[in-house]
């Protein structure tokens, strides 16, 4: 830094700057695409149904699931309305505060998701990791980590 100005991007970092942030645009889209073609069911539903799985009880508060699934508690509503209507989850009221209600799978909505696993598993390989071959993963993901860790303020 020279008089408070940062040192522009070399051209590697220029590179990298502009391929990250396409790659942000288009991947969520392709995967999204994947899952609506082959499955007839959108990336935040799959999401969601991928995150109460993976939970103990299966059980997530509506508040902590919009957060995990980088959602807005109103949307997640709208979603989790959705999502209940076809039986794949049901909402309960929370013990803990009243004001409060959990998300529930359903054993409908994990076999919903145990059938679109394989969709979303094979794009993901096809978009991402095929592309990765002799890339130490390990340090991707970790460098990934410590980026994100500097703006949880934003989760």
């Amino acid at each position: 830094m020279k008089d408070g100005v940062p040192a522009p991007l070399s051209p590697g970092e220029e590179a990298v700057m502009r391929a990250l942030g396409r790659f942000l645009m288009v991947m969520p889209r392709a995967l999204d695409a994947d899952l609506e073609r082959e499955q007839r069911m959108s990336a935040s539903e799959y999401s969601v149904l991928r995150h109460l799985s993976e939970t103990p009880g299966q059980m997530l508060r509506m508040s902590t699931l919009a957060t995990v699934c980088d959602m807005s508690l109103s949307g997640m509503t709208r979603l989790a309305g959705k999502l209940e209507s076809l039986g794949y989850l049901r909402r309960i009221r929370c013990e803990e505060d009243a004001r409060g209600a959990n998300a529930v799978l359903t054993d409908a909505g994990l076999a919903r998701l145990r059938q679109a696993w394989p969709t979303h598993l094979a794009s993901v390989r096809r978009h991402i990791f095929d592309h990765l071959d002799g890339i130490d993963l390990d340090r991707l993901a970790a460098a990934f980590s410590a980026m994100a860790a500097d703006h949880k303020d934003l989760s």
